[in-house]
């Protein structure tokens, strides 16, 4: 059983579950798939899990609850807008019934941008390209599989090596 803690260039294997406290619906976990292998201290996870697991060890078990200032933020109005249906007029065609809570992705300068559509009106379609965890309080529920030093090379690359990280 290793000793290392969770810390800046450790790489960490972590199973998880994420849940809503106010209905306690799951809306992320690990369970049944591989743990979750990250790089700490290199903005891979929202700030406050990578907050709350700072000096875990392997075998360890945290459960935390965090604010929206601490997981995906607040919903930013900008990011909140009235597109013209006829933007969406291919879509329409192809048989899909555009309706409020789909989630599309838009194809941008910086890549795909998934949204969710709030309202659908005669000539308008309201996109929010807010993160779906936005404006939300998230508790986890963590066990700590393995914890190691990053190497050299994962430094460098910014992400983690190896089973559950990236192969090369």
């Amino acid at each position: 059983m290793s000793d290392t803690k969770i810390e800046q260039n450790a790489v960490a294997r972590v199973h998880y579950t994420g849940t809503l406290p106010e209905t306690g619906e799951v809306f992320d976990t690990s369970e049944g798939r591989d743990p979750l292998t990250y790089l700490v201290g290199h903005g891979q996870m929202i700030p406050g899990f990578e907050e709350e697991m700072m000096g875990a060890t392997q075998g360890e078990r945290r459960e935390f609850t965090l604010e929206p200032e601490r997981a995906y933020g607040h919903p930013i109005q900008e990011l909140i807008s009235e597109l013209p249906k006829d933007q969406f007029a291919q879509l329409e065609e192809s048989g899909v019934d555009i309706e409020v809570g789909m989630t599309l992705v838009a194809q941008t300068f910086q890549g795909p941008a998934p949204f969710i559509i709030t309202a659908v009106e005669e000539e308008t379609i309201t996109a929010d390209f807010n993160h779906a965890m936005a404006g939300k309080t998230l508790k986890f529920s963590v066990e700590v599989v393995d914890v190691r030093p990053a190497t050299d090379e994962e430094i460098n690359h910014g992400h983690a090596h190896g089973p559950g990280g990236v192969e090369h």
